[in-house]
């Protein structure tokens, strides 16, 4: 039942009553549980300002503040990496967009969406792979955030670095205190956000102004800037998979952003907070990174990417500042992994079996898989934190999206069954419960992208030096995956149209 002009269903119920009566009619199916299930009207709580205020608090963080270091370590100028990092961001909002209607549209979150697309046990195949990419992201955020407090002990007390495994002690105390935040469920996280926000925005602010203070102006810190260049990559040669990493960065969230926009007030909240959000702040705060960066080479006469050892270094005479500025840090990756890396695995490991796991065990479960695996080592140079895990795991989430965009909006026209969402053998139980036109589309357009990928994971830095013409379409990676998963699950699904069981239930449309 879509919605009218005067807000009511065709059926004349209010939307509100339309998922009420969907959620009784389902509530005793294997694939419910009141984590997973449609969210009405009545219960949708963020504006444009929260989900501006999400992209702040999941965006000033010190991965994308080094962002455009390994850019500018391998030959780019610092107004090329912007130009790539603003370029990347801009492109990823549109699957954000386009992904998020369903969201608000229909009040699902990420899983269930999927199911209409990948069957309602083929949706663990796309739930699992941008799960468990968000577990390592938990991991990689919990150890750059526990870099802050080893800082801030050892700016205390000088003797705590003699300790042997005071990085560990930090990670594993970082670790709990998320833990303790997941098992409170999510509803805290709306206003973490709303808070964290403008302290992260003044925090950003403080830094660029003693970068441009320090650097003697504006003028002068530029010109330093040419000292980041460590490389003589070629623009051209660089673009193109500095372009598919900052697509990557954010191909996880353009999956599951249905996770939030389920709670927004309408499509024109949605679109406008994420508009405003996303790229603006992905670009400013990459551009606070680079300008304080050259503004050391000015100062010190190297470059300091890491502004936890900067900080250190800046206020280790003013204890209180230092405190201040350290809880900030930990505030902002506390901030982005219980947005951005919990909320979404929480859902999908709930989807697994919904009967049994519910929200805070999906989160245990992440947390637990984050530690396993070794955030230190996916973090452990800017080169392959760049070229290797954001252009690897952008392959395969760019043919997962793209999958998602063809079903919804040009096979379904926007139009969803929220019922049999629920229901295993309902329209979307395909076979047994997979649509495999789906799953074939991703794999055909992942294959290609393997050798190219296992080529940079073994490469030190993970920038091949003579490419070949695997390694060219894996520099492509994203944008390869997304067109050729879109086209063949196009094609496959207009060929060998996907057999649907129609059932008596209720297609309730919420939000334009």
């Amino acid at each position: 039942m879509a919605v009218n002009e005067v807000g009511t269903t065709e059926s004349g119920l209010h939307p509100q009553d339309a998922v009420e009566r969907v959620r009784e009619q389902v509530r005793d199916s294997s694939l419910y549980n009141k984590d997973l299930a449609p969210v009405g009207p009545a219960e949708r709580t963020w504006g444009g300002y929260n989900l501006l205020a999400l992209w702040i608090g999941i965006s000033v963080v010190i991965t994308t503040y080094t962002l455009a270091s390994a850019l500018m370590s391998a030959g780019m100028n610092w107004w090329q990496a912007l130009i790539t990092v603003a370029g990347g961001n801009l492109l990823v909002l549109i699957p954000m967009l386009l992904n998020a209607h369903a969201g608000t549209r229909y009040g699902i979150p990420f899983p269930v969406f999927v199911r209409s697309m990948f069957g309602t046990r083929g949706a663990n195949f796309a739930a699992m792979a941008r799960a468990l990419v968000a577990c390592g992201w938990f991991g990689i955020q919990t150890w750059i955030g526990a870099t802050a407090i080893d800082a801030l002990i050892t700016a205390l007390d000088h003797r705590w670095p003699a300790l042997a495994i005071h990085q560990a002690v930090c990670f594993a105390l970082l670790w709990a205190i998320e833990l303790a935040i997941i098992l409170r469920g999510v509803a805290g996280i709306r206003v973490l956000e709303s808070i964290a926000a403008p302290l992260l925005l003044a925090g950003a602010v403080a830094l660029l102004i003693w970068g441009f203070d320090a650097g003697h102006g504006v003028a002068h810190v530029f010109s330093a800037s040419a000292r980041l260049q460590q490389g003589h990559g070629h623009f051209w040669a660089l673009f193109w998979p500095g372009l598919a990493a900052n697509f990557g960065y954010w191909a996880t969230l353009s999956l599951n952003i249905p996770d939030f926009t389920r709670f927004a007030k309408s499509q024109r909240a949605q679109v406008i907070g994420q508009s405003a959000g996303l790229p603006t702040v992905m670009t400013a705060f990459s551009f606070v990174g680079i300008a304080v960066t050259a503004a050391t080479v000015v100062v010190y006469g190297k470059p300091e990417w890491n502004p936890v050892a900067l900080i250190s270094t800046l206020l280790g005479g003013l204890p209180v500042l230092l405190v201040i500025a350290m809880v900030l840090i930990v505030i902002s990756q506390v901030s982005v992994n219980m947005a951005a890396n919990v909320v979404s695995p929480s859902n999908d490991f709930s989807n697994l079996a919904p009967q049994v796991i519910l929200f805070r065990a999906g989160g245990v479960i992440t947390a637990l898989i984050g530690v396993l695996s070794f955030p230190w080592v996916l973090y452990r140079d800017a080169g392959s934190y760049i070229f290797t895990w954001l252009d690897g795991y952008g392959s395969l989430l760019g043919a997962i999206g793209a999958v998602m965009i063809v079903d919804y909006w040009i096979l379904r026209g926007r139009r969803l069954d929220l019922g049999d969402l629920y229901r295993l053998r309902g329209r979307y139980h395909y076979t047994g419960g997979w649509n495999l036109r789906a799953i074939a589309a991703v794999l055909i357009a992942v294959i290609p992208v393997l050798p190219g990928f296992v080529h940079a994971a073994t490469t030190p830095g993970g920038a091949v030096a003579h490419p070949d013409v695997l390694d060219h379409l894996y520099s492509y990676g994203v944008f390869f995956t997304f067109c050729v998963a879109a086209v063949v699950y196009w094609t496959l699904s207009v060929l060998v149209p996907a057999r649907e069981t129609v059932t008596a239930s209720d297609s309730v449309a919420l939000a334009e």
